[in-house]
């Protein structure tokens, strides 16, 4: 009979993401030794220091944490070398340098949430949807030099319906992804790991991060480019445009909640149409029928609500 390996974890992470894998850790009780997560940073209309998701998870469970700026700083290597761990768990962390990855005896291992080679990089939820993927997954892989290129251990995909926001993704491959890390954990325990090289796809995608250029819709496209776009968006950090209203400036709206009617129409790209209910937006192929927006200074609200007190004029468009 093999013994088990007596594993000591360091667990990294910042976001509610990466909250689900180490409540999983503790449930399952692993002996985690040791919290890395992003330094408090300023936040809200006050700018007041805010903890990270993580770091209020593992304050309240009384777990060591550290909160280093510089994952090279000497002081930082030895405070992480005093912890005796012998595996790293990674989950929506930074890049981490050679000597913090190589440090444990049996490695270190990152959890990605996508089916890698594809979608490696800052965003693979949100743009698994925005190119139309009716599939994705979660991988569990070690870290090398590169960014998500490391041997794989373990995946497992899931169905993206055609009407899944990035919300709800999110949410799915939080639940799986943790529970692959447990899967992952458990083959280390037991010293029973087997590997893979990634392949050498041609046609790889890969999930940019997001910014402020690649989150506007382009009102020239498809329906179903536009749509994909705006849920892989929904709820954050939430797809925009500008609204020209017949007036002398152009205001910054985001779109949240959409349909797509597909319907031969002659109308000019981004004409926007209103009844007292109904706030569609012409495009090639038929309609986005907006049903969450969000104007300047104004909460995301549902267009029913916007419509009783906002009029819009005969000529407005979104460009």
């Amino acid at each position: 009979m093999t013994t088990k390996r007596n594993l000591r974890i360091v667990f990294m992470g910042t976001p509610d993401f990466a909250v689900a894998t180490l409540k999983a850790l503790i449930d399952h009780k692993y002996n985690v030794v040791g919290v890395i997560t992003a330094p408090d940073r300023p936040a809200g209309r006050g700018q007041k220091l805010r903890a990270s998701a993580v770091k209020e998870f593992t304050l309240e469970h009384n777990l060591k944490i550290l909160q280093p700026k510089n994952l090279k700083a000497e002081s930082f290597i030895e405070e992480l070398k005093a912890l005796h761990a012998n595996l790293q768990i990674i989950v929506a962390f930074r890049m981490l340098p050679k000597v913090v990855w190589q440090m444990p005896e049996y490695g270190t291992f990152n959890l990605h949430a996508s089916l890698l080679p594809q979608y490696r990089g800052a965003a693979p939820i949100h743009w698994a949807i925005i190119n139309g993927e009716t599939k994705t997954g979660v991988t569990t892989f070690f870290i090398d030099e590169k960014i998500d290129t490391g041997v794989i251990i373990k995946s497992e995909e899931t169905q993206i319906e055609n009407s899944t926001t990035v919300g709800e993704l999110h949410d799915d491959l939080m639940t799986l992804g943790s529970n692959l890390v447990i899967k992952t954990a458990q083959q280390i325990e037991n010293d029973s790991v087997t590997t893979t090289i990634q392949p050498q796809n041609e046609d790889l995608k890969t999930a940019y991060k997001l910014n402020r250029d690649n989150c506007k819709i382009d009102w020239s496209q498809p329906i179903d480019t536009i749509y994909n776009k705006i849920r892989g968006l929904n709820p954050f950090p939430a797809a925009w445009c500008y609204l020209d209203n017949n007036e002398e400036t152009q205001v910054s709206i985001k779109i949240y909640g959409v349909e797509k009617i597909k319907e031969d129409h002659d109308y000019d790209d981004g004409k926007l149409m209103t009844t007292k209910n109904e706030l569609k937006v012409a495009c090639e192929g038929g309609y986005i029928n907006i049903l969450e927006i969000q104007l300047p200074g104004k909460r995301k609200m549902d267009v029913k609500s916007l419509l009783n007190g906002f009029d819009f004029s005969e000529s407005a468009k979104l460009l």
